[in-house]
């Protein structure tokens, strides 16, 4: 379990009263916050502490992706000071003394090799691919390949948003394989011409080909307005009330230059 430095109480409300104007300052004495959680929300967590960083220099905010499910058992354990939660049905956190502060919206990407001539799918199709039922891309009138569909580990928020939002009550085949973090996904999506897999917005490379899903491309803009079929939002999840640090932490993020950061890569809250 990892040491957190406390402030000096003046120095403490100072930071209540700034966070609630999402103005960042230095502290005098050095603060290590620690952030863990969904593997898809940990790159834009980092560049968002950088920044962060910049304009409150006495604090230092590490960053994780181990998963989800892993940062919610971190936080209930007191090992870190805000879980990163990629799905959370209803906004509601799982503990009446949490709360979950969304932060940004992401439209999941479904991803295929990139010699694949397939430009999309439909909410039905998709389920069929991965529950099995279509085995073979010439069911979709491709040239005959063993479909390989490409899912997360249990514990992911993706793999939960992606069940919720695509399979309802029906099974991922016991088929597919199973990726331990976005990067294995994109991997195992791009050396193989059969697969078929599902990213965040932001870890979406050129080595995979993004599908159209019931006809429309997943985009910054389609997340923010939820208009995207796949459309889920990314929450940051401390405790109730958080310290005074976090709080002024969330007050960046939510803010217009926190914002801008989101909307490079996901749709903005605000």
């Amino acid at each position: 379990m990892h040491r957190r430095l406390t402030l000096l109480p003046g120095l403490l409300s100072l930071l209540v009263v700034l966070a609630a104007c999402g103005e960042p300052v230095a502290t005098s004495q050095p603060m290590l916050l620690e952030a863990s959680g969904s593997a898809s929300m940990a790159p834009l967590l980092a560049e968002l502490a950088a920044a962060f960083e910049e304009q409150a220099p006495g604090v230092r905010i590490e960053v994780s992706g181990p998963g989800t499910a892993f940062g919610l058992q971190a936080l209930e354990e007191g090992e870190i000071d805000v879980a990163l939660v990629s799905w959370l049905p209803g906004g509601t956190p799982p503990r009446p003394r949490w709360r979950a502060t969304g932060i940004a919206r992401d439209g999941l990407a479904i991803v295929v090799h990139p010699d694949n001539p397939l430009e999309g799918v439909g909410l039905l199709q998709l389920q069929d691919l991965y529950s099995g039922r279509i085995y073979d891309w010439e069911a979709l009138g491709l040239a005959p390949r063993e479909v390989l569909p490409v899912s997360r580990e249990e514990g992911s928020g993706a793999r939960a948003a992606f069940e919720d939002l695509v399979m309802e009550d029906r099974r991922v085949t016991p088929r597919a394989l199973l990726a331990p973090s976005p990067e294995a996904v994109r991997a195992a999506v791009a050396a193989n011409p059969g697969a078929i897999g599902y990213l965040a917005l932001g870890n979406v490379t050129p080595e995979v080909k993004v599908l159209k899903v019931e006809g429309e491309l997943p985009s910054p803009q389609n997340a923010a307005q939820a208009t995207y079929a796949l459309t889920r939002e990314l929450w940051l999840v401390t405790t109730s009330p958080p310290p005074a640090a976090v709080d002024q932490l969330l007050a960046f993020i939510l803010a217009p230059r926190g914002q801008e950061i989101v909307g490079r890569r996901y749709g903005r809250i605000r």
